[in-house]
């Protein structure tokens, strides 16, 4: 099958001039046809992807990412092990991270998404490249999923089946994983966060515990995180225990600052030294007491909170801007 011009074009165009940090993305095999592109090191928008071939020659990708220049360079990857159009693109929630490079998909790509990922990437635009300045994002555009499902949808390629499921609202209200039931592949998107702290404050801690559940109850043999190395084996249940124990934390933190009258950023600054302060991304555990608190006080998931001032107080905690290596 002929490659078309549009995504032919968005291979070969030169990339703007932006550096991918220290080590550079890697198409790691996974299985037949079965493939994780995996984004070192795994910070603030710099994801991992999933490319998925087909008995039939059909190809589907598991999100995409962040600036132009990654996403060149992923197409650029893709183009390696298949000279087909992706006939579909998953994208696992809203994040900008995850979907800034639908655009640069031929017009004939289908992009599969929750249907609250839909709404939430009309409604956040290209916000992110704006709050987590630093990076040369090159030119964006919005491409929303067109295709949208509830609760479950499988996607045959020929004679593989791929099924997405939304194990309920975790890290966003639009979380979908990929699953390959008969290779026990599992595309997790952000609900598994490998060496930095999940960020929940577009979703719900306790469905967080929920959504890990559920990709515990899938026993899958290899799971691509959202973010940082792949994982195999006994390595699943030992980082899927770490993040419910991380939640749990979150929780038991916001049940006792709630009581005492603390605000969130008091009980994160208060909080000390824990077994989770050495991951990555440490500021997000005020973004993600503030999630706590908004479900403590009873308030709807469907609410949203005032992202700006949580995002002020993940700068506080912090110590300064959250600078982005994108």
């Amino acid at each position: 099958m002929p490659v078309r011009a549009p995504f032919i074009n968005a291979i070969r165009s030169r990339p703007r001039a932006t550096t991918l940090r220290r080590v550079k993305p890697e198409l790691v095999d996974i299985a037949s046809g079965v493939h994780a592109y995996v984004q070192p090191d795994g910070s603030w928008m710099i994801n991992n992807t999933g490319v998925v071939l087909g008995s039939d020659g059909s190809l589907l990708l598991v999100d995409t990412t962040s600036t132009e220049a990654r996403n060149r360079a992923l197409l650029a990857s893709v183009a390696a092990v298949s000279a087909a159009d992706p006939r579909y693109v998953v994208n696992t929630h809203h994040h900008g991270d995850h979907t800034y490079g639908n655009w640069l998909l031929p017009g004939s790509t289908t992009v599969i998404g929750h249907e609250a990922c839909r709404e939430e990437v009309l409604n956040a635009g290209l916000i992110a490249s704006q709050v987590l300045a630093g990076p040369d994002y090159g030119h964006l555009e919005v491409r929303p999923p067109s295709l949208t499902f509830t609760t479950s949808l499988t996607v045959h390629l020929g004679t593989r089946a791929v099924e997405l499921h939304h194990p309920g609202v975790g890290h966003t209200r639009g979380d979908a994983v990929v699953w390959l039931p008969e290779e026990k592949v599992l595309y997790a998107g952000d609900l598994v966060f490998v060496g930095g702290q999940p960020f929940l404050a577009e979703g719900s801690v306790s469905g967080y515990l929920r959504s890990l559940a559920f990709v515990r109850s899938l026993g899958a043999s290899v799971l691509v995180p959202g973010h940082g190395p792949l994982l195999r084996g006994d390595e699943i249940n030992g980082v899927l225990d770490d993040l419910s124990e991380y939640a749990t934390y979150v929780l038991d933190l916001a049940e006792a600052g709630r009581r005492a009258g603390q605000a969130p950023l008091e009980v994160a600054e208060q909080a000390g030294e824990s077994r989770f302060s050495a991951w990555r991304e440490s500021e997000r555990l005020v973004g993600n007491l503030h999630r706590a608190y908004h479900e403590l006080d009873g308030k709807p998931l469907s609410e949203r909170m005032d992202v700006a001032g949580v995002w002020k107080d993940m700068m506080v905690l912090h110590g300064g801007p959250i600078r982005c290596h994108a």
